[in-house]
């Protein structure tokens, strides 16, 4: 067990505070089925954390004649199939925003998501309001792993980052919050506690993190 001192924390989104990476899964999958690409896990694993248009970017030779931004919508386009797997919150992800929130900490969300397709996620969860920032792939330059998105937050924050607590479950993720100068807790949600090794702290889920007066955050497990 251990605390953590922090001035304000920040939070991925997809597989930190809800778990949609089953559909986001299926959903990439079937963009590589409809134009006849075999895909396997390692692929599909490719895109966790990462803005889509990057990673179609790196893949393009696999798709000969076609465009990033053309693939990139046919692949959002299924976001809302009806039998895509449903998305549920991290357990302890929702108590712990509003714990943060009611001890008078700056919180952010760092999501390599589109505003279009976040905004409707935070609001379902009900914290889009306890948010003082959300930084969306809108917003920024460079997806993760480049830490630009972290940055943006602390600065829209007024916070430095050297004070700030970030959690991530992928390791693009974690590699962009240690890049930023922050301490990472890793949440290991959709991947493996070591792939998540980089980070300062590893826990299962949310419910492992306790918020104390200081304000500092109690880490239970990890």
């Amino acid at each position: 067990m251990e605390l953590i001192p922090l001035t304000g924390a920040a939070f991925d989104m997809d597989g930190t505070l809800i778990d949609t990476e089953p559909r986001n899964r299926v959903m990439w999958a079937r963009l590589f089925d409809a134009h006849g690409v075999p895909c396997d896990d390692a692929l599909l694993s490719s895109f966790t954390g990462r803005r889509g248009r990057e990673v179609l970017a790196e893949l393009l030779h696999l798709f000969p004649g076609r465009e990033v931004e053309e693939l990139f919508q046919q692949a959002v386009a299924r976001e809302n199939d009806p039998d895509l797997p449903p998305a549920h919150p991290v357990p302890g992800a929702v108590e712990l925003v509003r714990s943060l929130s009611a001890a008078g900490v700056p919180i952010a969300v760092v999501t390599s998501g589109m505003w279009g397709y976040a905004e409707p996620i935070l609001t379902g969860l009900g914290v889009l309001d306890l948010f003082d920032a959300v930084v969306t792939a809108d917003d920024v330059t460079h997806g993760k792993p480049h830490p630009e998105g972290f940055l943006a937050a602390a600065r829209l924050l007024g916070l430095d980052p050297a004070g700030m607590v970030a959690f991530e479950d992928a390791p693009a993720g974690v590699a962009a919050v240690r890049a930023a100068g922050m301490t990472c807790i890793g949440v290991s949600t959709t991947q493996t506690a070591d792939a998540l090794a980089e980070a300062d702290r590893v826990v299962p889920n949310l419910k492992e993190i306790d918020v104390l007066p200081g304000p500092a955050l109690r880490v239970s497990g990890g």
